[in-house]
């Protein structure tokens, strides 16, 4: 079921305010949180298959980073940032939506807005 980006932020937000709409591409701190987090977990061989090898962990439990940023992250976190695999990224790429609690926890580990 798709996830409401807008609900966890709404929650968190101060009573009145307005909720911004967050703009990925200049942003990216999601792909520069965690070298445990961009895990495959649901993707079949076929989605595997289309990553890039060369951004794929040595023990193939997921994407490549360095340090914690994701290896197919380019730009400067915070300013405009793109992904390398967009089409093709893992499930769990897909799954973190603007606004959502995972996007507000790695805005706050960047120092970046939440509001």
């Amino acid at each position: 079921m798709p996830r409401d980006a807008d609900h966890d932020l709404a929650a968190l937000a101060p009573r009145g305010s307005r909720v911004p709409a967050f703009d990925c591409q200049s942003c990216g701190a999601c792909c520069s949180y965690s070298a445990e987090w961009p895990r495959f977990s649901t993707e079949d061989d076929a989605q595997l298959d289309r990553i890039p090898e060369k951004y794929i962990a040595a023990d193939l439990s997921g994407m490549r980073c360095d340090g914690v940023r994701c290896s197919a992250l380019s730009g400067e976190v915070g300013k405009a940032t793109a992904c390398g695999i967009y089409d093709v990224r893992p499930d769990v790429c897909r799954a973190c939506m603007p606004g959502d609690a995972e996007c507000l926890m790695a805005r706050r580990e960047h120092g970046l807005p939440i509001f």
